[in-house]
């Protein structure tokens, strides 16, 4: 690891590594870590049970990783989701 990150740091690191659209590169950008230094970070920072259970669900999915992504730039977007339009919620 580059830096000594607080108490804070690393637990918003493991709260961004277990969301599924927040990819590492996310997570370089903002405290300097590669995916290999956030997986050290997991492995050190969590129970081993945490950790496989982690490991198996991040293992290949595209949305970890932003050259894998099917979407654009910005959030997917589900093709149920409304539209908003003019502040107001779209009417069923």
């Amino acid at each position: 690891m580059q830096k000594d990150l607080s108490t804070r740091d690393i637990d918003r690191i493991i709260e961004m590594a277990w969301e599924d659209r927040t990819p590492f590169d996310a997570i370089l950008i903002q405290f300097a870590l590669k995916e290999q230094d956030v997986i050290d970070l997991m492995r050190r920072e969590m129970k081993a049970s945490s950790f496989k259970m982690w490991r198996k669900r991040v293992q290949g999915r595209k949305t970890k990783h932003l050259k894998k992504r099917t979407f654009e730039d910005g959030r997917f977007k589900c093709s149920r989701q409304r539209q908003i339009t003019h502040n107001k919620i779209s009417k069923r």
